[in-house]
């Protein structure tokens, strides 16, 4: 096991057990549980990222509503390093597998190699063309986390294309005033869709959008439209697609499904062996809690498969027995982090003062 100097960015070469790629929900959470297990783990995030974007936090258990996402981020990344990981700012632009099995990860600033790796590199949302407000402000692209806000509010959904249809029909679950913007486009949804939609009380506006109106605190208040027209909204759903960082799971040979997400099992392993995805660059729902649990199966799966002990029973009738001084199987940066948990050292054994005999 390969100890790793946390503070030193001029090593040419930083070796690691596991070494995390993204420092999103999903990646933080899978380097909590790996770390926390005894494996030396690394974080290389670039920075941003969808997370970082988040004005509040929506529907995470035990974070506050008023919790940013660059706070939450700055917390988890905190966590981590606590337990003795290390939080690296970098961007990987190519990995490869070694001779011996082993990842080779090359960033901007630093190479790394890993036993094992976690992406966690998520996508990034099409963006409508301007004018639009603020992401959190009027334009939001988590109808789970944020479409409790609009209830009873005016909301627009952006987009041509089926999942622009389907969600502004989901809106009516929460406000009965919704409306489908094409901004001088085609639709492009299919004719059932289109019957569909028009049996539900929304309006298709055709015009483009050529200005807003804002309220004092930055919140959207109104767009207006080429045709003159002037539509008031608290906010709403741009729906465009997502463009799904791929460029690495592709360099080390992953398969992808149909939808452009990264294949994995039920572990979240990859179809190359010590590969793992999570997070948004997998299929299902884009939620801070589920990308939370895709990378703690992930973390708990790689230590199964790094950890020491048990020794396989084969290899101990091949080998003997287990060397007592092989024990614990932890670097000493994990320990030294460890001692820092007063909580979690057990107290000294104290050996009980001798009796004194009655004539002494």
């Amino acid at each position: 096991m390969n100890d790793n100097e946390a503070d030193s960015e001029t090593q040419a070469v930083r070796d690691y057990e596991v070494v995390v790629v993204g420092g999103g929900p999903a990646g933080l959470q899978a380097a909590l549980y790996t770390t926390r297990l005894g494996h030396d783990t690394a974080v290389v995030d670039r920075g941003g990222g969808r997370a970082a974007m988040m004005l509040d936090t929506h529907n995470v258990i035990g974070v506050p509503e008023e919790t940013s996402g660059n706070e939450f981020l700055q917390t988890a990344q905190e966590q981590v390093q606590s337990y003795g990981g290390d939080v690296v700012r970098d961007f990987i632009v190519e990995a490869e597998r070694t001779e011996d099995g082993r990842f080779r990860l090359h960033g901007n600033d630093a190479e790394f190699l890993a036993d094992r790796v976690v992406l966690g590199v998520g996508f990034n949302d099409e963006r409508p063309d301007p004018p639009v407000p603020r992401t959190g402000k009027g334009l939001h692209y988590c109808l789970h986390c944020d479409a409790y806000m609009f209830i009873d509010r005016p909301v627009y959904v952006m987009g041509t294309g089926e999942a622009a249809a389907h969600v502004a029909m989901i809106m009516l679950n929460f406000t009965d005033d919704v409306d489908v913007l094409l901004r001088g486009e085609t639709p492009e949804w299919s004719a059932e869709t289109d019957e569909q939609l028009r049996a539900h009380p929304i309006d298709i506006v055709e015009a483009e959008i050529t200005g807003m109106r804002k309220s004092d605190d930055g919140w959207l208040e109104a767009y207006e439209f080429d045709d003159g027209s002037v539509r008031e909204y608290r906010g709403g759903f741009p729906m465009y697609g997502s463009n799904y960082n791929t460029a690495l799971p592709e360099q080390l040979g992953c398969e992808l499904t149909d939808d452009g997400t990264v294949a994995v099992d039920e572990s979240m392993e990859t179809t190359v062996d010590g590969v793992y995805a999570v997070g948004d660059i997998t299929a299902g729902h884009n939620q801070i809690p589920v990308a939370m649990g895709k990378g703690a199966q992930a973390g708990i799966d790689i230590h199964y498969g790094l950890r020491e002990f048990p020794r396989d029973l084969e290899d101990i009738r091949a080998n003997g027995p287990v060397d007592p001084a092989a024990t614990p199987d932890i670097s000493s940066q994990i320990r030294g982090a460890a001692e820092a948990f007063p909580e979690a050292r057990a107290p000294p054994i104290e050996s009980p003062e001798p009796e004194l005999a009655d004539d002494d």
